[in-house]
């Protein structure tokens, strides 16, 4: 199998945690290294690794095939775009960029060089996603009439990390936690025909954004995307009512908490969810009424490498295209406008 060689342009939490253990067990990747600043830590990790001193570093090393672009988001834009400019592919976290303008610059600049640009949307492999996803195909639920997806969290105080803290165009929620919200609502419905939202300070001595209420239009049905900081007991992260039935579905998915706590991904038993956290479904079909938990589908954010992994060797399209971090940015620039100008945006 070929090896495409990567390199990280950080090594924090995301690095550590949600890249370099899928790039050591898929056998079509090698970690090269990561751009490392001040703390020195991949190698205390990776032995065998190289950590770079600058992003010239790693842009001027040919053998260097695929880079990840896994730095506050106020960078992503410049970052991504010297990557691609250097004839490499890309891998891009959320949110995408800070703008429309510079995703459909990025997608364009990465068509025209050949190169693969892919966003690192990952919760799309969410054991919860993935059983929502079932039941939507399934059709049990009949025509959709409203759907809600949560991120809550409940944490009054304000991140160590200055970046998510300071006013930039990378930070508050709505740029932090909505594009996992938005990506998921466009990937199982499709781009909606207006938005409407709130967006809203509400932690003390905070300066961004910490609360937002988006609401999606289709044609027939509506969802809406809420993410805060105060929420102490748990919403359903999923509620879905359909003309035959509802379903219910708790946040679940355990990868995260696991990668940190180091525990070593797999493609076997990884991303398993405590049988307490199964979706609750309430339907009929044929006569036949449904009524109780229905199994989690197993999770595991080694498909989505796989998916790069297959674009960039056999030319399929990406797992989450550049195109699809467009359309998300829309959605953002979008419920900024509408919660200005307290209306209903067309899209």
């Amino acid at each position: 199998m070929k090896k495409i060689k990567t390199a990280l342009l950080s090594y924090g939490m995301s690095g550590k945690v949600f890249h370099a253990p899928f790039l050591e067990l898929h056998p079509g990747f090698e970690l090269l290294g990561s751009w490392e600043r001040s703390k020195k830590l991949i190698q205390e990790d990776y032995p065998t690794v190289k950590s770079y001193a600058s992003l010239e570093e790693i842009l001027s090393n040919d053998e260097i095939d695929l880079v990840v672009v896994n730095t506050p988001i106020d960078t992503h834009f410049e970052y991504a775009k010297r990557v691609l400019e250097a004839g490499k592919h890309a891998i891009v976290e959320k949110a995408f960029t800070t703008t429309v303008a510079e995703a459909q610059e990025l997608a364009a600049l990465a068509q025209a060089k050949g190169l693969k640009l892919a966003v690192f949307q990952n919760r799309r492999w969410d054991s919860d996603l993935k059983t929502v996803r079932q039941v939507l195909t399934d059709g049990v639920l009949g025509e959709i009439v409203e759907a809600e997806f949560h991120f809550d969290r409940y944490n009054p105080l304000l991140s160590p990390k200055q970046h998510k803290e300071t006013v930039n165009s990378g930070s508050g929620i709505l740029k932090d936690l909505g594009p996992h919200l938005i990506d998921q609502a466009l990937y199982l419905f499709g781009f909606p025909k207006a938005v409407f939202a709130d967006i809203r300070i509400t932690r003390e001595n905070s300066v961004v954004d910490d609360w937002v209420d988006i609401l999606l239009y289709y044609a027939d049905f509506r969802v809406r995307l809420k993410a805060s900081f105060f929420v102490r007991e748990p919403n359903p992260a999923y509620v879905i009512h359909g003309k035959k039935g509802s379903f219910l579905k708790p946040r679940g998915d355990v990868q995260e908490d696991d990668l940190k706590l180091m525990k070593k991904p797999n493609l076997d038993s990884w991303g398993t969810e405590a049988l307490e956290k199964e979706g609750f479904l309430h339907a009929e079909m044929e006569g036949t009424v449904m009524h109780g938990k229905i199994p989690t589908l197993q999770g595991n954010y080694y498909a989505f490498f796989n998916g790069v992994y297959n674009s960039i060797i056999n030319d399929a399209e990406e797992p989450v295209t550049a195109q699809d971090g467009a359309r998300v940015m829309q959605i953002i620039e979008a419920a900024i406008q509408s919660s200005a100008e307290k209306r209903v945006i067309d899209l």
